[in-house]
């Protein structure tokens, strides 16, 4: 199984103790029947962190253009309609991740070991 966006890699940089120990596997070291680790790749965390602060900014944007289309500062409705249809965009997708995470983690509670 191929991961085009470097996901799943990011999930061996944890080390020793970590996740299933992949971290001991060394650098460009596969895990059993997966590719290379790449010890630059981002991790999940790093990339859903950049990702919630992205949606933040839009959504200060799209706030902005609305106060600032309100106050007469600005007169393009088209644009602010374009910043606030971008900032629900990105918050939706945002949540959709979130309710995946949480469905998974909620699987992942109901394995008996």
């Amino acid at each position: 199984m191929s991961d085009p966006l470097g996901l799943i890699g990011g999930a061996g940089r944890m080390g020793p103790g970590g996740l299933g120990g992949l971290g001991a596997l060394g650098p460009g070291r596969a895990p059993a029947g997966g590719a290379p680790v790449d010890p630059n790749a981002p991790s999940f965390k790093d990339l859903l962190m950049e990702n919630i602060k992205q949606v933040n900014t839009l959504q200060k944007d799209a706030t902005r253009a609305i106060e600032d289309l309100q106050a007469g500062r600005r007169d393009d409705v088209e644009g602010v309609l374009l910043a606030t249809q971008k900032a629900d965009v990105a918050f939706r997708m945002l949540q959709q991740v979130r309710n995946k995470m949480m469905d998974a983690f909620d699987e992942l509670k109901q394995i008996r070991v």
